[in-house]
C-alpha cells in the first residue's frame, strides 16, 4: 500500500517508516500540512493531530477516499470525536507500539479488500438474476421453506432476494459436502440458511435432515419436485419453458423462444439458416408472433 505519513516529530515519523516499508508499504513522510499536497493518492494517511497547531482537516478531506488513521497524544472532542466525524476512520494514542499500529492498517485493508469483494459479487448476482422475476408475494412464506425450480438459477435469485426484503444474512450450503448436515448445526439461529441440492440428498437422510431444519430459518432448494413433507413448498414455474424438464415444446414455440433470444446475436441471413426456415419466413413469423427486432 502507499501510505502518507503526516508527523512533525521526525523521530517517530522515521520509525514508522522504516517499520511500514520492510512489510512492503512504500511511504512518504512529510511535517507540515501544506508539503502533504502534491497531488499523489494513497491508500492511508496516518495523520498527528498536534502537528505544529497546524488545522489538519483540509488532509481528511482531500484523502477521504483514503484510510485516514489519527495519531494522537491526547483523547479529546477536537483531537479525536470530531475528526471522526470529518471523515477520519480510527485513531491511536501515543505513545504506541508500531506493532497496534500495522494492526489497524491490516484491519483497514482486508476491510478495503472484502467492501469490493462485495461489491464485485453484488454486481455478478444482479447481472445473473436480471432476467429472473420474483413474485415478493413468497416472502409472505415462513420459514423452513422448500423452493423447487427446473432452473437453479431460479431458486438461487429466491433465496437471495428473500433475505435482501428480510434484511437477513444469508448463509449457503450444498448438500453435495459431506459436512453439509454439521454445518447447519454451526449456523447462527438468526441467519437464514440457504440450503441446495436437495434432489441430491438420499432418502435414507431425509428424516435426520427434516429435524435439522425443523426450527430452523431455511431455505431448500431442489431441481425435482418435493411431495409428502410436512413443510410449504413453492413451485416456482421457468418463463423459459425450453428448459423445463420433462416437456416437449412445440415447434411453433421453440421457433418463437429462439426469435426472441438470439435474434440480438445473429443477422437475419444466419439466424434463418439456423432455423431451417427462409428470411421472408422469420419475418412473418416476427409478424405474427408481434415480435420487434431492434435496431
Amino acid at each position: 500500500m502507499k501510505i502518507l505519513i503526516l508527523e512533525n516529530e521526525i523521530y517517530l515519523a522515521q520509525s514508522i517508516s522504516a517499520k511500514l516499508t520492510e512489510l512492503g508499504h512504500q511511504c512518504d513522510n512529510f511535517s507540515s500540512i501544506k508539503e502533504a499536497f502534491h497531488g499523489s493518492a494513497y491508500d492511508v494517511v496516518l495523520l498527528s493531530t498536534s502537528i505544529n497547531g497546524q488545522d489538519f482537516y483540509p488532509i481528511i478531506n482531500a484523502y477521504k477516499d483514503a484510510v485516514v488513521i489519527l495519531m494522537v497524544s491526547y483523547i479529546s472532542n477536537d483531537t479525536v470525536s470530531k475528526p471522526l466525524s470529518a471523515g477520519a476512520k480510527d485513531y491511536i494514542q501515543k505513545p504506541f507500539m508500531i506493532e497496534d499500529l500495522i494492526r489497524k492498517i491490516e484491519h483497514f485493508q482486508n476491510y478495503e479488500r472484502l467492501k469490493h469483494l462485495n461489491t464485485t459479487y453484488e454486481n455478478y448476482l444482479n447481472h445473473a438474476f436480471q432476467s429472473i422475476t420474483i413474485n415478493e408475494q413468497d416472502f409472505s412464506f415462513s420459514l423452513p421453506l422448500f423452493v423447487t425450480c427446473s432452473n437453479q438459477k431460479q431458486c438461487d435469485a429466491f433465496a437471495f432476494k428473500y433475505a435482501e426484503n428480510k434484511q437477513a444474512h444469508l448463509h449457503f450450503i450444498s448438500l453435495t459436502s459431506n459436512k453439509a448436515l454439521h454445518e447447519i448445526t454451526t449456523v447462527p439461529e438468526t441467519t437464514i440458511i440457504y440450503i441446495n441440492d436437495f434432489q441430491t440428498l438420499k432418502k435414507s437422510d431425509h428424516l435426520t435432515f427434516f429435524n435439522l431444519i425443523s426450527k430452523r430459518k431455511a431455505i431448500v432448494s431442489s431441481t425435482e419436485k418435493v411431495s409428502d413433507i410436512n413443510f410449504d413448498v413453492i413451485e416456482m414455474k421457468s418463463h423459459n419453458q425450453v428448459f423445463e424438464h420433462g416437456d416437449i415444446l412445440p415447434i411453433e414455440d421453440y421457433v418463437k423462444y429462439i426469435v426472441l433470444n438470439y435474434q440480438h446475436k445473429f443477422p437475419d441471413t444466419e439466424l434463418s439458416k439456423r432455423l431451417g426456415i427462409s428470411r421472408k419466413s422469420l419475418w412473418e413469423k416476427r409478424k405474427k408472433y408481434g415480435i420487434v427486432k431492434k435496431k
